[in-house]
């Protein structure tokens, strides 16, 4: 699931992805990735489109919130949850920096 959230991200030019392992850190999901849109607009565009991409990959219904305002959107796919953010937002929140102080330089996917 994580290499298709992955794909999806990077097909929809979502920016500065990034990857944290949460194994054995808490039983929330396996897998945290946070990401960027340029704008609402983008930011809904590459939700929306990864929502659909993973019922199609046969995943199942994810449990999405904040799409109507797409500032943050979380997506809640089981294993993997992904939030999606305006860059203002992503710096107001530093969200990943709250889960993985040191986040190795090979979790980062341009």
């Amino acid at each position: 699931m994580l290499a298709a959230v992955l794909a999806s991200l990077d097909d929809d030019k979502a920016e500065d992805i990034v990857s944290i392992d949460l194994q054995g850190k808490t039983p929330m999901a396996d897998h945290l990735v946070v990401a960027s849109g340029r704008s609402q607009r983008h930011v809904s565009a590459v939700a929306d489109h990864l929502v659909r991409k993973l019922k199609e990959a046969g995943f199942g219904r994810a449990d999405v919130e904040g799409l109507n305002q797409a500032d943050w959107v979380l997506i809640d796919a089981g294993d993997v949850v992904v939030h999606i953010f305006r860059p203002e937002v992503r710096e107001f929140y530093k969200l990943e920096k709250m889960w993985a102080a040191d986040i190795p330089p090979d979790a980062q996917h341009h």
